[in-house]
């Protein structure tokens, strides 16, 4: 969440209608560095574990810090999903769109 105003209701009822068991919410700006129940949740996960977030600018406010994070989760063999932008490292589609994003989004020849 942004500011300590807004409720998280409508986002954790889509987490737990997209099946997740565990939600963390922090009540801080996505722009600070450190985020304590993110932090928890990224230690929580175990491979084969999907992290899941309800917004993409939940989990991170700038391109290079949300693909860092994704990429170290799919180090530790964990999958991501974005449920408002439909990017899901589960599937072969939702890693190609991944990797095209984190290469700057275009497509390199050889």
């Amino acid at each position: 969440m942004s500011t300590a105003d807004q409720s998280p209701d409508a986002q954790v009822d889509a987490l737990r209608a997209a099946g997740c068991k565990r939600v963390f919410v922090d009540h801080a700006s996505g722009a600070r560095a450190s985020r304590p129940e993110l932090d928890a949740a990224l230690d929580y996960l175990r491979a084969g574990d999907t992290f899941v977030v309800w917004k993409l600018d939940r989990l991170g406010r700038s391109l290079p810090h949300l693909i860092e994070v994704v990429e170290s989760l799919g180090d530790r063999k964990i999958d991501f999903r974005s449920l408002t932008e439909a990017i899901d490292t589960t599937t072969p589609t939702g890693r190609l769109l991944f990797h095209a994003v984190s290469c700057g989004g275009g497509v390199r020849s050889v």
